[in-house]
């Protein structure tokens, strides 16, 4: 993967295909590679040209284990976009990318065409504070949990109740997830980002077309809040995918690349 020194730091990057270009920014704890297991194939199919890239505190880009802000982030994908030039761009973000696509909006509308934000909130209500909160603690006091142990809640969290029922599925997935690293202290950085205040009410200065994707069993990042961000963004669309956890990208990939291309696919604004 090539890199590029943008915002101070080492970005790691992927370019893809041909076309009008799409930059698709990772959740917490997120590879770039997630991205070409379904989203990447469909949308360079469908004409686009894809950067994906590694977010500081998830290596080989800068791990920035000292700590970091969302403005950071929105930094990094600017640099990435007027390094390559690729601006006025569309992008995708999921969880916490979703979170540096909507800051991102705020700050360089300018750089962009569409934004699709998937699994997406403006705020943190109590039960995710409390997990974030725990999840630090976990990692500060120095815990590795085994792998297969690691393996079972990370699914817990993230599947929808369909696929858990799954076994032949689960085999597959709880295997995938024993052999992921547990997160080094990039990734503690990057959970610290999900203590966010409420920004709901700024988001209603965001002009750049926006789509928002929810998933119908997300227990991370429920369904409700996301609706919250389309409410709150002028013009923003809105469409909850069923029976699909936070990884809902990839359990009904076929359902979230056709809401992706068709958004993309419409008359932009004047």
């Amino acid at each position: 993967m090539p890199a590029l020194s943008v915002n101070g730091i080492q970005l790691h990057y992927r370019d893809t295909g041909s076309g009008e270009p799409v930059v698709m920014i990772q959740g917490t704890g997120g590879s770039h590679n997630v991205w070409h297991l379904h989203q990447v194939p469909a949308l360079t199919a469908a004409g686009y040209r894809v950067i994906t890239f590694d977010n500081r505190g998830m290596p080989p880009s800068s791990e920035c284990p000292e700590g970091f802000t969302v403005p950071d982030m929105v930094g990094d994908v600017v640099g990435l976009v007027e390094r390559l030039g690729l601006g006025p761009c569309r992008v995708v973000g999921t969880s916490l990318g979703a979170h540096v696509a909507q800051e991102l909006a705020l700050a360089r509308p300018d750089l962009l065409r569409q934004v699709v934000l998937m699994a997406t909130r403006g705020r943190v209500d109590r039960t995710r504070a409390a997990l974030t909160r725990a999840e630090c603690e976990l990692h500060d006091a120095g815990v590795v949990l085994p792998p297969r142990y690691r393996a079972v809640v990370r699914a817990l969290h993230n599947l929808s109740p369909r696929t858990l029922a799954d076994d032949h599925a689960m085999a597959d997935w709880l295997d995938l997830f024993e052999l992921a690293p547990p997160g080094g202290a990039g990734v503690r950085a990057q959970n610290e980002l999900s203590k966010m205040e409420n920004r709901l009410r700024a988001y209603a200065a965001i002009e750049v077309p926006c789509h928002v994707l929810a998933f119908a069993d997300d227990l991370i990042t429920p369904a409700s809040l996301g609706r919250e961000v389309a409410d709150a963004i002028p013009g923003a669309t809105f469409e909850e995918i069923a029976d699909c956890g936070h990884y809902g990208y990839l359990e009904d990939s076929a359902a979230v690349n056709k809401s992706i291309i068709e958004f993309f696919s419409q008359p932009q604004r004047p």
